[in-house]
């Protein structure tokens, strides 16, 4: 039910044709049988006509307005939904160039409508300078925000800095793939299917990461200690043997394994090695392939150890011979 009133208030695909159709037949069947001019007599009157200065509009030219406003952004709408389906089938077309071609689009289609509307209304033009100082005022103050918005997400698309599939990582911690770029915001869909909009102006004046803006390649890095027991020398190459036999894992750049620390219960390695499309989630190459380590250790009797303490217990008697020995 809600979408069917919301495909009403901004008419989409076949309702909006039968929405149109419909009302067009009812104002064709009104003005043929007469009916206009009966409203005509009964609403437009002194009695019914508001007056401004010079301006007046009566209740009939009123009506007549909102139903023309009406009709003429029905219009539009259908317009932009048939261009939006054409566009959107350029599959050799970037989704940053579809997208910046159909905000265009859009624009240009209701500003025609609007002055359309303004001209069959018998609107002068000219006479709305008088109110361009108040306008710019309420845009400065009340659409700062939205405005600023409208023209991050033009940016965005001119620069093709975020643009849709791309995995981003923001300052707050988001990180997720773009799914869609829209006028005010972009739509970031979580690893847990969670769906985030995010202002376009957030994305320009904020630190972004955009893991894929070059190429899809990502880096999985993975600690390792082991024990002071152990032949490091066979531990690291049993690390990068793990690292090199899983599909996921590309030659260039190869996979790295480095000796980082002498710590206090272990030795230290770190594994760098890469995958070719990160879009297709590391932490499932990176647990595969730690299991495949611990399976390599244990064979060959490495042992991952885990953090040791001395712990020195004073019992009464010892301190009681210490005391006596001072």
């Amino acid at each position: 039910m809600t979408n069917i009133w919301l495909n009403i208030i901004k008419p989409k695909g076949i309702y909006a044709k039968w929405l149109i159709f419909l009302t067009l037949l009812a104002l064709f069947g009104l003005g043929a049988t007469g009916h206009f001019e009966v409203v005509q007599q009964h609403l437009d009157t002194q009695d019914l006509t508001f007056k401004v200065g010079n301006f007046e509009i009566s209740a009939y030219k009123a009506l007549k307005s909102i139903l023309v406003v009406v009709l003429v952004f029905w219009t539009a709408a259908i317009i932009s939904d048939f261009s939006e389906k054409r566009i959107s089938k350029l599959k050799k077309m970037r989704a940053a160039n579809r997208a910046l071609i159909l905000k265009i689009i859009h624009i240009g289609i209701y500003i025609i409508a609007g002055l359309f509307a303004l001209d069959i209304v018998g609107i002068d033009l000219t006479t709305l300078t008088i109110f361009s100082g108040a306008l710019g005022i309420g845009l400065g103050f009340g659409l700062q925000k939205i405005a600023s918005n409208f023209i991050s997400g033009l940016i965005l698309l001119m620069e093709k800095s975020v643009e849709q599939d791309d995995l981003i990582e923001l300052s707050d911690g988001t990180f997720g793939t773009v799914k869609k770029a829209r006028a005010r915001y972009t739509l970031i869909e979580t690893f847990d299917s969670r769906e985030i909009l995010v202002p376009n102006e957030d994305l320009i004046t904020n630190r972004v990461v955009n893991w894929t803006l070059t190429n899809t390649k990502g880096r999985i890095e993975i600690p390792v200690g082991v024990s002071y027991d152990s032949d490091i020398e066979k531990a690291q190459q049993l690390i990068l043997e793990a690292a090199k036999e899983h599909p996921s894992s590309i030659d260039d750049p190869e996979p790295r394994c480095y000796l980082r620390n002498f710590g206090d219960s272990s030795v230290d390695f770190i594994l760098h090695f890469w995958m070719a499309n990160v879009l297709e989630g590391r932490w499932i190459p990176q647990s595969e392939v730690m299991f495949s380590i611990w399976q390599k250790f244990h064979e060959n009797n490495i042992e991952i150890p885990f953090p040791q303490r001395d712990l020195h217990l004073k019992t009464p008697d010892m301190i009681k011979v210490k005391n006596n020995g001072k």
